[in-house]
């Protein structure tokens, strides 16, 4: 059997760097999830962790839709305290683009956006 099977130890990860300026959210998420996930890669496999890093430059340039909101929730024990409404646009853009990263990527891989994706 001459198929590469990469293993946990596998070691060969790049650096991307990604200009944000003039992209729409959704879109930039999407292709950082991919990259994040490894699936540009030709031995792409679901269980072996063969993702790459990430560095974005201008994250506060992207093109952001006025009406979005992000609901965050504090204190999930106090009534009437709990859900703080905030508009996408008042708040920094490094926390929305890991919210859009985080909720494209599954459960397990979450913990990824937080130690791949360096901001400038």
């Amino acid at each position: 059997n001459k198929t590469f099977l990469p293993t946990q130890d596998y070691k060969n990860r790049n650096w991307f760097l990604i200009d944000c300026k003039g992209q729409t959210l959704g879109r930039l998420a999407s292709v950082i999830s991919v990259i994040l996930k490894g699936k540009i890669k030709p031995h792409y496999t679901p269980s072996i962790d063969i993702g790459d890093h990430i560095i974005l430059i201008n994250a506060d340039a992207i093109i952001l839709n006025e009406s979005s909101q992000h609901y965050l929730v504090y204190n999930p024990g106090r009534p009437g305290h709990s859900l703080k409404v905030r508009n996408v646009v008042d708040c920094l853009p490094t926390l929305t683009i890991r919210k859009a990263v985080k909720g494209m990527l599954a459960r397990t891989e979450t913990k990824k956006v937080h130690a791949s994706i360096n901001y400038l």
